[in-house]
Formats: C-alpha cells, structure tokens, sequence
C-alpha cells in the first residue's frame, strides 16, 4: 500500500524533532530539583473544579501538539539546521550526512543553547502550573519570558523596527514590553539572515578549491572530467585537517554565547 511509507516517515520526523526536547526540559527539571519524582506528577488540587482541570489537560496537550513548531520558532534550531545543511552543500556531498543526521544534530545543539532557557521556564511556568499552585494564563506569562528574552537578544533592531511599523505600534519604551506575535517573526528572520551571513563565510574555502581543481584539470586539457569529482575528496581531507566540525558546531554555540550564561 503506497501511502504506509509517507506516514511512516511523518511519524519518524515528529519523534525525531519533539524528542530532544522533551529530554531538554526533563534534564533541566532533573538538575533542578532533587526530588524529581515527586515534582513531576501532575496534582491538581482540591480548590480546582472539573472544568480547570480539563482546561489544564487541554492546554498541556496543546502545547505537546505544538512542540515541533514551537521548536523552530523561538528558538536556535532555525540558524543551526540551516548553517548544517549549508555547509553539506558546500562541501557538494548531497546525501552525507543524511537529514536525518543533520536534524538530530541541529536538535541536540538547540537543546544545548536553549537549556538554560528551558530551565527558567520550567521553574517559573511549568512547574507551579503541574503543582496546581499557579493559573495557567500566569505559568504561560512566567515560562515565556526566558522566551522572549533570548529572542530579544539575537533579533537586530531593523528586522524588528519593521514588523512595528507594519502593525503600526509605537516602539516600547522597554524591550519587555515588545508584544510576542512582533517579535517573533522578526526574530526568525534575524536568524535566517545570520545562518546565510554564516553560509556565505564557509563556502568561500571550498569555492577556492573548486577553482584550483578545475584551472589545474585545464591547463592539464583534461575538461572533459567533471572538476567536482577531483575537487570532492580534497574537499574532505581540508574538512577534517582544519577540524571542521569542531570549529562549525563550536563557532554555531558561540554565537548565542551571551545567553548560555542565563
């Protein structure tokens, strides 16, 4: 039956997305408290009526449903998965790493840089909401601020100057009080903008060696071979002599510096 491996394949990319950062938020409840066990259940409280804690469930589930999105939205994994597979283009390897590697390698780097985020926003939102001690519209409030301020500090002013001006708000007089709806377009474009200015940087060495390979193949008269299938291997070879992956991943973490400090 045809439509089993497209469903198939669906259902592997969800898992492979939400996944990390499940994990992320349970190593960051985990680190913070040493009663995990106890912290993790979920217990509604006697003053709650039916209907909260239906509304509570719905809201939690919601959440879950939105996780991939969510993912992608507010957080690093746009530049990251974007710088990955740039750099796969650039070396002219289309299927290696595969994009499974290259997704699975974006998400634990998100879950990285974004896990002290993840922690202020389980100790200020998430856990009071499961403990039954806090309101919802409250939790939500709590748990995106750490949000808001990671994208706050990566958007450039441009990008959000203009989302302003095409809602016709007046600048904040504090960047607190930018509204989440402008902010986050704004930041996602900021982030596409940096993972091209990083694309561009990483396929200059190897446009170089493109260059080289084809002027030697002809001056040798040798223009009937393709220069990339001389080129790829010395592609390689200059990857792992310089460390590649090392200086990619630590230069991608580094760039959201600032904010893996809290």
């Amino acid at each position: 039956m045809p439509f089993k491996k497209p469903i198939a394949k669906y259902i592997r990319r969800f898992i492979i997305i939400t996944l990390p950062l499940f994990l992320a938020l349970f190593f960051a409840a985990l680190s913070a408290s040493e009663t995990f066990a106890e912290d993790l259940t979920i217990s509604f409280t006697d003053g709650l009526g039916l209907t909260d804690q239906a509304l509570q469930i719905i809201a939690l589930i919601t959440i879950l449903s939105l996780a991939p999105s969510i993912l992608v939205m507010i957080t690093s994994f746009t530049r990251v998965v974007i710088v990955l597979s740039l750099l796969r283009t650039a070396m002219g390897v289309q299927t290696s790493p595969p994009n499974s590697v290259i997704i699975s390698l974006a998400l634990f780097l998100t879950a990285f840089i974004m896990a002290p985020v993840f922690e202020i926003a389980y100790e200020t939102g998430i856990k009071p909401l499961t403990e039954g001690t806090m309101e919802l519209q409250e939790a939500f409030e709590n748990a995106i601020i750490p949000f808001k301020q990671f994208m706050l500090a990566n958007v450039r002013d441009k990008d959000l100057r203009l989302f302003l001006d095409i809602a016709q708000q007046e600048l904040p007089e504090t960047p607190e009080d930018v509204s989440t709806i402008t902010l986050i377009p704004a930041f996602m474009i900021s982030e596409l903008r940096r993972a091209f200015e990083i694309g561009f940087l990483i396929f200059i060495p190897f446009i170089v060696i493109d260059m080289v390979v084809a002027s030697i193949l002809m001056s040798m008269g040798m223009m009937m071979l393709p220069p990339v299938i001389i080129s790829l291997p010395f592609k390689l070879i200059f990857f792992v002599l310089v460390d590649g992956w090392n200086l990619v991943t630590g230069s991608l973490v580094q760039s959201f510096g600032a904010n893996l400090t809290g």
